[in-house]
C-alpha cells in the first residue's frame, strides 16, 4: 500500500481508503455486520488506514462498526465522518438558509453523537455532509468547526461537495478554514479536473475522491436486466432507462480499452492517477472487495495512452436527481 499526504492535515493516508456507506445497512442491502467487520479488518491488515463514514449511514450504525474495529487495532487508523444536514436534504438546496441545515449547536451536537458512536477520543476529520456556497460568510459553521478543532475533539475539518458540483467549493477553499474536500470523481465524472483540483493543489487541500465506480456502473456488471433488493438505494440511482444507458457507455468504454485488466481496477487507478487526489474511498462490504481494491495501490498510475482513452469517456449526467 502506498500513502499520500492528506493536504495540510499532515496525515499520511492510504491511497485506497474505505468507504463505509454500504455497511450502514439501510440503503445498500444484502450484506451483514459480520461480513462488514471482516472486510474492515482485512482492509486494515492490507494497509488501509483511512475510513470514511457518516452519522447518517444507518443512523450511526456504520460509525459503530467502524469504531468497534478501530478500537481493537494497533495500527493508526484515520477516521473521517460527516455531519448530516439537519433538514435531511441531499444535496443542499439553493436559497435554504444555513440555520435550517447547519446551525452552530446542531453541528456540535452531531460531532458529540459521532464520538459516542465511535467511542474514540477524537474525530480525525469532520466534514459537513452537504455544502452551499451561499453560506460562505455565515458564522455558525465557522464557529462550530473552529471550536471543535480547538477543543481537540476534531483534528481536521472539511466539506463533502454536492453531487456533480465541484466548483461550488472554490470559495470556501479560498477562506483557508477547511482542510479537505470530498468530491465525486470517476471516469464518467471528470468535472473536478479543470478548476477544483488545481486549486486544491495550490492551497494544499486534501482530496477524498468518492464514487470512483459510479455506484457500481463502472464495475461493468450493470445490464438492462439487473435487479436490486427492494429498498436498495440503487433502485433509484439506476431507475427507468438508466441501466441501459450505463450498459451502452460501459460497452463503448470496453471497446476502447486493451483486453487485459478489469474495468473496476482501471476505474480506481484512473482516480489515483491524478496527483490532486489524496485517497479514493470505494465501498467495500466483503473481504474479496477489500483484497482486490487494496492490491491496486501497488500498480501505480495508468499509462498515458490509457488515460487519453479514458478522457474521451466523460459523461455528463446526474442520476441522483
Amino acid at each position: 500500500m502506498k500513502y499520500r499526504k492528506l493536504g495540510r492535515t499532515g496525515f499520511e493516508v492510504s491511497e485506497i481508503g474505505y468507504g463505509a456507506w454500504g455497511i450502514g445497512g439501510k440503503q445498500w442491502l444484502g450484506g451483514s455486520d459480520d461480513e462488514s467487520l471482516k472486510a474492515l479488518r482485512r482492509a486494515i491488515e492490507l494497509g488501509v488506514n483511512l475510513i470514511d463514514t457518516a452519522l447518517a449511514y444507518g443512523d450511526g450504525h456504520s460509525e459503530q462498526l467502524v469504531g468497534e474495529v478501530v478500537r481493537t487495532t494497533r495500527q493508526r487508523i484515520y477516521v473521517a465522518t460527516k455531519v448530516p444536514p439537519k433538514n435531511r436534504l441531499w444535496p443542499a438546496q439553493p436559497g435554504v438558509p444555513i440555520r435550517e441545515v447547519f446551525p452552530y449547536d446542531y453541528i456540535v451536537r452531531c460531532a458529540e453523537e459521532s464520538l459516542g458512536n465511535l467511542k474514540l477520543d477524537a474525530i480525525d476529520l469532520l466534514q459537513l455532509h452537504v455544502w452551499n456556497p451561499e453560506w460562505i460568510d455565515n458564522d455558525d459553521w465557522r464557529r462550530a468547526l473552529g471550536e471543535l478543532k480547538r477543543s481537540g475533539k476534531v483534528r481536521a475539518v472539511g466539506i463533502s461537495i454536492n453531487d456533480h458540483q465541484p466548483d461550488s467549493a472554490l470559495e470556501i477553499i479560498k477562506t483557508g478554514l477547511i482542510d479537505t474536500v470530498q468530491v465525486i470523481y470517476n471516469i464518467f465524472d471528470q468535472s473536478p479536473e479543470p478548476n477544483l483540483f488545481p486549486l486544491c493543489r495550490q492551497e494544499n487541500i486534501g482530496v477524498l475522491a468518492r464514487v470512483p465506480l459510479d455506484e457500481g456502473a463502472l464495475t461493468g456488471n450493470i445490464t438492462p436486466d439487473t435487479t436490486f433488493p427492494p429498498g436498495d438505494f440503487r433502485n433509484e440511482y439506476f431507475a427507468g432507462d438508466r441501466k441501459r444507458q450505463v450498459a451502452e457507455h460501459v460497452a463503448a468504454l470496453r471497446r476502447d480499452l486493451p483486453p487485459n485488466g478489469s474495468l473496476p481496477d482501471i476505474a480506481l487507478r484512473f482516480v489515483l492517477s491524478n496527483p490532486a487526489v489524496s485517497t479514493v474511498i470505494p465501498g467495500m462490504r466483503s473481504v474479496r472487495h477489500a483484497e482486490s481494491n487494496a492490491a491496486l495501490s501497488d500498480k501505480g498510475p495508468l499509462p498515458a495512452e490509457t488515460m487519453a482513452v479514458l478522457k474521451r469517456h466523460a459523461w455528463e449526467k446526474n442520476f441522483y436527481d
